[in-house]
């Protein structure tokens, strides 16, 4: 079986950054979109990423933004890989070749659906991320401890790279690598005690999950 890496995104305090890479995190995300919870200022990211080890990827998360937030963003963090969500496949084409860098599309998934309009994303990003889909009232697109069915990954013929997220945490990583495959998954909320608060403990104890499944 190939082995799984791990995206631990949302971190906004060192000893969270410090956790998260000890685990062996292959991936670091940091939020920007001030409605969030775990939003990010430039200086708190730019202070935050000198703790990362060139090793390991910054992943900067957006949603549908503008090239001054990217760009400001980019700078501050010195961000390897920008994760788009609520943003067109032609955006995040034309991001993409602007700035040369490796882009990822959400997906927002709830039935089958939804996973077919996976081929709209696959020319435009370089990855494809497979999320829940929040109510059309929620506030913010992810990170909100939703899953959703992943036995709609079955079988399912992907067009591109692939990441899992979506209502992940320690106790389930396990059973969801293993229904769909996944070899990237991605957790936020599942390693907090409240919204944009996470935790050392259950950072470390997903990373371990993740690698024993």
């Amino acid at each position: 079986m190939p082995n799984v890496s791990a995206k631990i995104c949302g971190l906004s305090t060192p000893d969270t950054i410090d956790s998260a890479i000890a685990g062996g995190a292959s991936h670091i995300g940091f939020v920007f979109f001030p409605p969030s919870p775990r939003n990010v200022g430039f200086e708190q990211a730019a202070a935050l990423a000198n703790r990362v080890p060139a090793a390991v990827r910054r992943v900067g998360v957006f949603v549908d933004p503008d090239d001054a937030l990217i760009d400001s963003a980019i700078a501050a963090a010195s961000l390897d890989i920008l994760q788009l969500h609520k943003t067109a496949p032609d955006r995040i084409a034309a991001i993409r070749a602007r700035l040369a860098r490796e882009v990822w599309g959400a997906l927002a998934v709830k039935t089958s659906a939804d996973l077919a309009q996976a081929g709209t994303l696959a020319g435009a990003a370089d990855r494809i991320l497979y999320d829940a889909k929040t109510p059309d009232t929620a506030a913010l697109p992810g990170g909100m401890g939703l899953r959703f069915d992943w036995n709609l990954l079955r079988g399912f013929r992907h067009p591109a790279p692939w990441a899992l997220s979506g209502g992940l945490d320690a106790a389930n990583v396990a059973e969801a690598i293993a229904r769909t495959g996944a070899t990237l998954v991605d957790v936020s909320s599942g390693v907090e005690t409240a919204p944009g608060v996470k935790d050392p403990a259950r950072i470390a104890a997903f990373l371990r999950a993740a690698r024993a499944r």
